[in-house]
């Protein structure tokens, strides 16, 4: 332990019994018991080593020291319970920035990445990324769901479950932390996977400016810079970027802007107010998804310009000449100009007021603003869909029955305004918007209750329970339009309204077994409710009120082990068993039917998860370490029966036993890395980094897989410590992704199984491999370079 940890030590402990002298004696004992586990809590996790006891990393620490000094803020900004940096009693792992500050970092899919129990694809765009917790956003083919998202502890969910990973640039972020397992307990409505919290830089560590080029290929060029300072009362980082490409597969250029900040002013001893700002605007240029069979003979989708003259295994779309009924056409993705331009605008303000050293009420508001103007497709969507999100919540940092005790009990609500538009599309590229083909209209809130306390049994053992209550209504109205040939159109209204109640216990050990070793086991719950867009088609693929349809929900059992021996090895397993109620999945209903979403009655999801960060010689080469993480899914229908029709022909199958689409069964990244700690190249380092991914099941009857692969990347760098020359300003990078020039699936979307009616079989795989609408390619070789300099 430091000789300064001491002094703050024995500090406190003077402060205490100074201020213990003028209170009687029961105020006193209990003030000196909070004083004492607080410090005692301190002396634990210094003597344990760099990992801050409630979480664990595979990846890339701070240190300790900076861990004290976060504790030891110029502001105070942590006296409320945090949502995901102090989590005890489940599995969470944080990535620091310098497991990718000097890579390319082109989306937060290489930061997540080196979290176990995470997998990633590519998502709807160049810039997109979906992230999969467990198999919990498996089905969706973007974004996130089922997974609430965080910035800077303000939300990124919108009320209705989406989240959108291409709204900041990675160089934003200072760290970020993922927490596993089912916890709608915490974080409500949604939280089936768990969560991630994206952690801004701190104006403390830019203390002046830091600007920024990368390059690379494909005209790959981001321009980035932050500006951040503190002060006794303030601190503030500002963040922006411009980042463009014109992209491996034919058609996906795209040009996006991003500002973000964050910014805390002290009002008083007491009184505390953070502000939050961030806006997001991008132009995505998209190719079409293709079948395994397109995706096989042109990956990259060269020579697509035009459907007349495309070549072998070119995607199109089958558009209406007029716009809104009759002949169709069909395009390429170059003809006929799909592509995103969206737009996202969050605000948010938090204020902190201390009633007592041990008191302290929180209250924050966010307003979350996505407008998107997507012609990704034949059917173009457009959408203004406005959030707002409030809580307030108190904590207690005291004793109960003389033992310590961290007492927390929140409210909250949120509420989203859905105003969108569907229309045909015409041949006249981007702006070829027809007839609409329909209009959505209506709200959806969340309203709820939540309480935790995590109470210390011993002094190495502690209790957590937590519960919460919420109210999700969801009431939307969708007018359908059809235009019969030579008549009149059609409109059809279809109100949906739906009110559901959950509510999400959990409960958890924490053992701090040895200084070295600690223990966790947890239960927990969660719950997503429908989507809205879910509930305007039937069982029987026609429109309509799917009434039936009902919130899914699990409970899962962790059992965790983590183990630290000073900076030299870090290593977590984890093994968990979750059992799922009503899993929402997607069917086809026939033949010219609509697709619609029912319940899977059961299924299991099991895994086991492994991180690891080693230093093998820390005497003879203490610059070498290796960093690991593995993911082991195996996730099954338990009951769950699918009827396939065509035409007349309707035929049941028993999908018990099967493996659910998209969840990737085994995802592995590791890196065996070289950092020179010290003397003249002090921060000249590099690292060879290798990325697998099994091969997966892209349909219900487990017919059709996804072939898996193996990346290589390469890393070369030179991050010095901040010193007098002028050359400890700069950062250097230089890397090579996908070495060996892998051709690989980078994203699939899950498709339907079809009926043979003549034989009342399930068409084969080779049938399937025609089905367009599931494949993007991953990236091929890509070189990138980049600088930056502070000041």
């Amino acid at each position: 332990m430091s000789t300064s940890h001491i002094a703050l030590a024995i500090s406190s402990i003077a402060l205490a019994v100074s201020a213990a002298s003028a209170q009687s004696p029961d105020t006193r004992r209990t003030e000196l018991l909070r004083q004492r586990a607080a410090i005692d809590a301190e002396l634990r996790a210094l003597d344990a080593g760099p990992l801050p006891a409630p979480q664990s990393s595979a990846a890339p620490q701070s240190t300790r020291a900076d861990r004290a000094s976060d504790s030891a803020e110029i502001i105070v900004t942590g006296k409320a319970l945090s949502l995901t940096t102090t989590v005890t009693g489940q599995t969470v792992t944080t990535i620091d920035n310098r497991a990718f500050r000097n890579t390319p970092a082109t989306t937060i899919a290489d930061i997540v990445k080196l979290s176990p129990g995470v997998a990633v694809i590519a998502g709807n765009g160049p810039r997109d990324v979906g992230v999969s917790i467990r198999g919990s956003n498996a089905r969706n083919s973007f974004g996130a769901r089922n997974i609430q998202v965080f910035e800077d502890d303000f939300p990124v969910t919108q009320p209705d479950g989406l989240a959108r990973f291409d709204l900041t640039d990675p160089h934003a972020y200072g760290a970020v932390d993922v927490v596993r397992g089912p916890s709608s307990a915490r974080y409500g409505n949604y939280a089936i996977g768990g969560a991630v919290n994206f952690r801004t830089w701190r104006g403390r560590d830019i203390d002046g400016a830091e600007f920024g080029i990368d390059g690379g290929s494909d005209g790959y060029a981001n321009f980035y810079g932050t500006i951040g300072d503190a002060g006794p009362k303030y601190e503030y980082a500002v963040f922006g970027s411009f980042v463009r490409a014109d992209g491996a597969t034919g058609h996906t250029n795209y040009e996006t802007g991003t500002v973000n900040a964050l910014v805390t002013y002290a009002l008083s001893d007491r009184d505390r107010v953070t502000a939050k700002v961030i806006y997001n605007e991008g132009e995505f240029q998209l190719s079409t998804r293709l079948s395994l069979n397109q995706y096989a003979r042109n990956p990259y989708q060269q020579g697509c310009e035009a459907a007349a003259t495309a070549a072998p295994g070119c995607g199109t779309i089958s558009v209406l000449v007029n716009g809104v009924n009759g002949a169709r056409v069909a395009q390429t993705a170059n003809e006929g100009d799909l592509a995103r331009n969206d737009r996202r605008t969050i605000v948010g303000t938090r204020y902190e007021h201390d009633f007592a050293a041990n008191t302290t009420w929180r209250t924050q508001a966010t307003f979350d603003s996505r407008m998107v103007n997507q012609p990704t497709s034949a059917n173009p969507f457009k959408g203004t869909l406005d959030s707002y999100n409030i809580s307030s919540d108190v904590t207690n940092r005291g004793t109960i029955l003389g033992m310590a005790a961290t007492s927390f009990v929140g409210v909250f609500y949120n509420y989203l305004d859905n105003q969108s538009f569907t229309f045909n599309k015409s041949p006249a590229g981007r702006n070829g918007i027809g007839a609409p083909t329909q209009t959505v209209f209506g709200d959806v809130r969340n309203m709820g209750i939540r309480a935790r306390e995590e109470l210390n049994l011993t002094h190495d053992l502690q209790l957590i329970a937590g519960i919460g209550g919420e109210r999700s209504i969801i009431n939307v109205r969708q007018t359908a339009y059809t235009y019969p040939v030579n008549a009149n159109p059609v409109l059809t209204l279809i109100p949906a309204e739906r009110r559901f109640w959950n509510i999400a216990p959990e409960a958890a050990l924490f053992w701090q077994a040895t200084d070295a070793v600690r223990l966790h086991a947890r239960v927990g719950t969660g719950y997503g409710t429908p989507q809205s867009g879910t509930l305007f088609v039937t069982a029987a693929g026609i429109p309509g009120n799917n009434v039936g349809l009902k919130t899914q929900k699990n409970t899962g059992v962790d059992l965790g082990a983590e183990l630290t021996i000073g900076d030299t090895l870090r290593a977590e397993v984890t093994g968990y068993y979750e059992w799922f109620r009503n899993e929402q999945v997607s069917q086809s209903a026939g033949v010219n039917l609509l697709t619609y979403t029912t319940n899977a009655p059961r299924s299991v999801h099991r895994g086991v998860e492994v991180g690891l960060g080693w230093k093998p010689l820390p005497a003879v080469l203490p610059g070498v370490h290796l960093d690991a993480s593995y993911s082991y899914n195996d996730q099954r229908y338990s009951a769950f029966v699918e009827r396939l029709t065509s035409g007349a022909v309707s035929t049941v199958f028993d999908r018990d036993g099967n493996r659910i689409p998209g969840v990737i069964p085994t995802f592995v990244n590791g890196r065996a890395a070289y950092d020179q700690p010290d003397g003249a190249l002090a921060g000249l380092g590099g690292f060879v980094e290798l990325t697998y991914r099994a091969s997966y099941y892209i349909d219900n009857g487990n017919l059709l897989k996804v072939p898996g692969y193996t990346l290589t990347n390469l890393n070369l760098h030179y991050d010095p410590p901040k010193g007098d020359g002028w050359w400890s300003r700069l950062s250097l990078f230089a890397s090579v992704q996908n070495v060996f020039n892998t051709t690989y699936v980078g994203s699939a979307s899950i498709i339907a199984n079809s009926l043979d009616a003549p034989s009342g079989q399930q068409n084969p795989a080779s049938v399937l491999m025609n089905t367009t609408g599931s494949i993007y390619a991953g990236q091929p070789r890509t070189i990138y370079a980049g600088v930056k300099s502070r000041f």
